[in-house]
């Protein structure tokens, strides 16, 4: 027995658990450095309504990416490199070449340690699936001993209490003690809940009654009383949290303000508590069954598995080297490509008839070159869709307001959505209407998932029904509206919009001198700050797909999972204000009197592009607007041939007419393909990339590092945009090398969980992260293949440099090989490679052209 006395906090109850021999506890101010660094270790999970692309590897990004790999095999059970199947493949396929193997083994480490023969020899055979055993648990030593899975039934446990404590009001009876943190409420539940009884875990109540009352007081009280070793703690408490990863996530989102305030999030670690309470509950329960030698035996076997992050065996090294190789022939391919483009005649001088601004989101590029295309005269710039607003944005008859930002920023300014041209009278009338139209909803979905009615809604309400199944089913259904304008007729939803002002003094409004440095930053961050069109369109992008848990996820990332309407409307508003015209002109950018800016919205699933507030433009430009809309018209068909080539139509189907009945279709697991292929990001200016087909596989942001002397647009780009980049990136790269770990699985089988926090594949199991395996792979092939994030900066390396070494956590990104770094020079063709250390190698590059600076 262990007295109080034994307890590390006298004051707390303690569970009857006996210390294990052999090993020597950690101190109390190292087990608090390790729970504040597995924190850290958990990537957050937004929940569905505003769905953001999140790098599962977050917490990795200090280590090097291949003693991640080893790290990700110990500690989440999963793979961070294909099988090398795929690699043969990709070479028997040409997507690989000899060559690229070549270069990347002279480029590793492992290089002088590996032959070509050896490796091309280890290529033609699959790894050792055992090599690199995950880390064992108390629940996976009870398994051994009793032959049941309890590592499964922690997580459903774990999981049927999460889902109530977090509910977004889809439970019938949610947790009663949601005011509570997370371990005390659990501990509440877990006093009253005889399911324990039930699997087996006869004293479990009894433990859990007695556990410190705080959930840092149980960690460290059961990694003592459990006596993990110091060497193994950072390893044991990761392959907890990845037991439970789904639901861990989704607390640190929640804590995610917090961290961007500066403070500590809290609710990770309460998850943490609850997991090693369930080790403590196992190890009491098997103590009769020769559990504490079996434990002891697996921390001892383990103990070495730090020193193993450190070092490659001849197999791993291979599979780097592999990967390394696919990379590069991508690499190789837009290399060449972009020296190829130096040779091409520059574009005409003369004044652009429009210019069209768009987020820097891989679909755009599609869509971009199809509109220089329909108008040689157009001119197309890339920007992060938020166009530089952080805002909030509360929508009329809204319950809360909504971050239209990346999740890397917090919302600066506060904005009002209203009706245009209509009276205070009739705006609070419709927006009594829109929420009543909200209650009404709720209230059928309450009774169709009550308790009662569910068992005889199909019956009795099923046939009313058939004719909209059917007609979903068969895609004869009429569009529907679309749900922002929130049952609002056509004419009136169109004007429903954000407003600088304050309207009926809600909201904060935008002040004059705010706009103007918001102008500023924004032409600027594009560089374009001179050679204005008469119409200049900002573009905003959002998806249309019906029955679709993670239809945000294919929305603006940059806008925090939301469309980027809102942002691309405020930002032409403040463009088009003359005070604001007024001062830029004193900061030193004139836009010309003719010049208009144009708030607009592509659809991603069609690519069809929206125009907003046209009334307010002079009649002045009413041919110009005329003009615009034909060519994107004329570019939206060009594009969705493009797009259409992946998406399987029939012969002969009208790429529109079959892009609108997906984005209608309630059964359908594929409306678009998001993001799938973005292999790299490109900041240069557009003549390096204009006539170049980048497949749809770039980010593209505008940049001249002539227009920025101080190279501060040029940090803004490194440390936001190209971050959150290379957060999409490897968001898709997790999903597409080990869905069951870092993505949400089959489609098909998801349940919403919460109302909206998230899926669940099936009935029950851990909140799934990540992406479905729909959104990576067609049913034969990947359609997403795994790659780092190449990124191409046309700067000089010294500013390069010193934005790195200003930014250490982003030099951490580059340097441990998260991303793949290379600089590129006015004409395209000198490509200097990063390799770490503030070094490079100019190798493969020509000459730097005159008057570039290099390091």
């Amino acid at each position: 027995m262990i007295s109080h006395e034994d307890s590390p906090m006298t004051a707390q109850k303690t569970a009857t658990v006996t210390t294990l021999p052999g090993s020597r506890p950690p101190a109390t101010s190292v087990v608090r450095e390790a729970l504040a660094q597995a924190v850290k270790r958990v990537a957050p999970l937004w929940s569905l309504d505003h769905f953001v692309a999140v790098n599962p590897f977050l917490g990795f990004t200090e280590e090097r990416f291949e003693h991640a790999a080893r790290r990700v095999s110990l500690a989440c059970d999963a793979q961070l490199l294909m099988p090398r199947k795929f690699y043969r493949e990709a070479l028997e396929s040409g997507r690989m070449a000899q060559s690229d193997i070549e270069r990347a083994l002279s480029q590793s480490a492992h290089g002088d340690t590996i032959s070509l023969d050896a490796l091309l020899e280890g290529l033609q055979k699959e790894r050792d699936a055992q090599a690199s055993k995950a880390l064992t648990t108390c629940a996976d030593v009870a398994a051994t001993i009793s032959g049941k899975d309890w590592s499964a039934l922690i997580v459903e446990r774990v999981s049927h209490w999460a889902s109530g404590y977090f509910d977004a009001g889809q439970a019938s009876w949610p947790s009663p003690f949601r005011d509570l943190r997370p371990y005390e409420a659990w501990r509440r539940e877990a006093s009253i809940d005889c399911s324990d009884t039930v699997m087996g875990l006869a004293s479990a109540q009894d433990t859990i009654a007695d556990l410190p009352d705080t959930p840092e007081a149980l960690c460290e009280y059961a990694l003592q009383k459990l006596a993990v070793p110091e060497a193994l703690l950072d390893l044991y408490l990761h392959r907890l949290l990845a037991s439970i990863g789904g639901w861990v996530a989704y607390a640190r989102y929640q804590s995610w303000g917090q961290e961007l305030a500066g403070e500590s999030p809290k609710w990770v670690v309460d998850l943490l508590a609850i997991r090693l309470a369930w080790e403590l509950v196992l190890m009491r329960e098997m103590a009769t069954e020769g559990a504490e030698i079996a434990w002891r035996r697996a921390v001892q076997s383990h103990v070495s598995s730090a020193d193993l992050l450190r070092d490659l065996n001849k197999d791993e090294a291979i599979d780097q080297v592999l990967q390394e190789a696919f990379e590069h022939a991508w690499q190789r391919k837009a290399i060449n490509a972009l020296a190829a483009n130096s040779s091409s005649p520059d574009a005409a001088s003369a004044r652009p008839s429009a210019q069209a601004v768009f987020c820097i989101d891989v679909r755009s590029e599609v869509l971009r070159r199809a509109i220089e295309a329909a108008g040689e005269n157009v001119e197309t710039l890339g920007f992060a869709g938020f166009f530089g607003l952080p805002i909030e944005y509360q929508p009329l008859a809204g319950e809360g307001r909504e971050a239209h930002c990346p999740v890397l920023l917090s919302p600066a300014i506060a904005v009002q959505e209203s009706l245009r041209g209509e009276s205070v009278e009739m705006t609070n009338r419709l927006s009594q209407r829109i929420r009543l139209r909200r209650h009404l909803g709720n209230g059928w979905r309450a009774f169709k998932n009550s308790a009662v009615s569910c068992f005889v809604f199909v019956e009795s309400y099923g046939l009313a029904y058939a004719y909209k199944l059917a007609a979903h089913t068969l895609g004869l259904s009429r569009p529907e509206p679309h749900p922002s304008h929130r049952g609002l007729p056509p004419n009136l939803a169109r004007n429903l919009g954000p407003q600088l002002a304050p309207v009926d003094g809600i909201g904060e409004g935008i002040g004059i001198e705010s706009q103007i440095d918001f102008a500023h930053s924004m032409l600027k961050g594009m560089s374009l700050t001179e050679g204005f069109a008469r119409v200049v369109m900002l573009a905003g992008h959002g998806s249309s797909t019906t029955n679709n848990a993670h239809a945000t996820g294919l929305d603006c990332g940059a806008c925090g999972g939301q469309t980027g309407e809102a942002s691309a409307r405020l930002a032409a508003m403040i463009l088009n204000n003359p005070p604001v015209r007024d001062g830029l002109r004193e900061r030193g950018i004139s836009v010309p009197e003719d010049t208009v800016f144009v708030a607009a919205l592509h659809n991603t699933t069609t690519d069809a592009v929206e125009l907003f507030d046209l009334d307010a433009l002079p009649d002045s430009h009413k041919g110009d607007i005329s003009d615009l809309q034909d060519q994107l018209s004329e570019a939206g068909k060009q594009a969705r041939e493009e797009r259409s080539k992946l998406l399987a139509f029939a012969p002969g189907a009208d790429p529109l007419a079959a892009m609108e009945t997906k984005s209608r279709d309630w059964s359908e697991v594929r409306p678009e393909w998001g993001l799938a292929g973005c292999a790299g990001f490109i900041a240069a200016p557009r003549r390096i990339t204009r006539n170049i087909d980048l497949e749809g596989q770039a980010f593209l942001h505008s940049y001249d590092y002539r227009q920025d002397p101080d190279f501060s647009t040029l940090e803004l780009i490194m440390s936001a945009p190209m971050v959150v980049a290379s957060w999409i990136s490897l968001q898709y790269y997790g999903s597409t090398v080990d869905n069951q770990a870092f993505g949400s699985g089959n489609k098909t089988l998801h349940n919403v969980v919460g109302g909206s926090l998230g899926v669940l594949e099936g009935n029950g199991g851990d909140l799934r992260v990540g992406l479905p395996l729909q959104s990576v792979h067609d049913g034969e092939k990947f359609v997403h293949e795994p790659r780092r994030l190449s990124v191409f900066l046309a700067a000089p390396i010294s500013a390069i440099n010193r934005i790195l070494d200003k930014h250490p956590q982003l030099q951490q990104l580059v340097d441990n090989g998260w991303l793949k770094l290379f600089a590129v020079y006015d004409d395209g063709k000198v490509v200097a490679r990063y390799m770490g250390d503030l070094q490079w190698d100019a190798a493969e590059a020509d000459a730097a052209p005159a008057g570039v600076e290099e390091a």
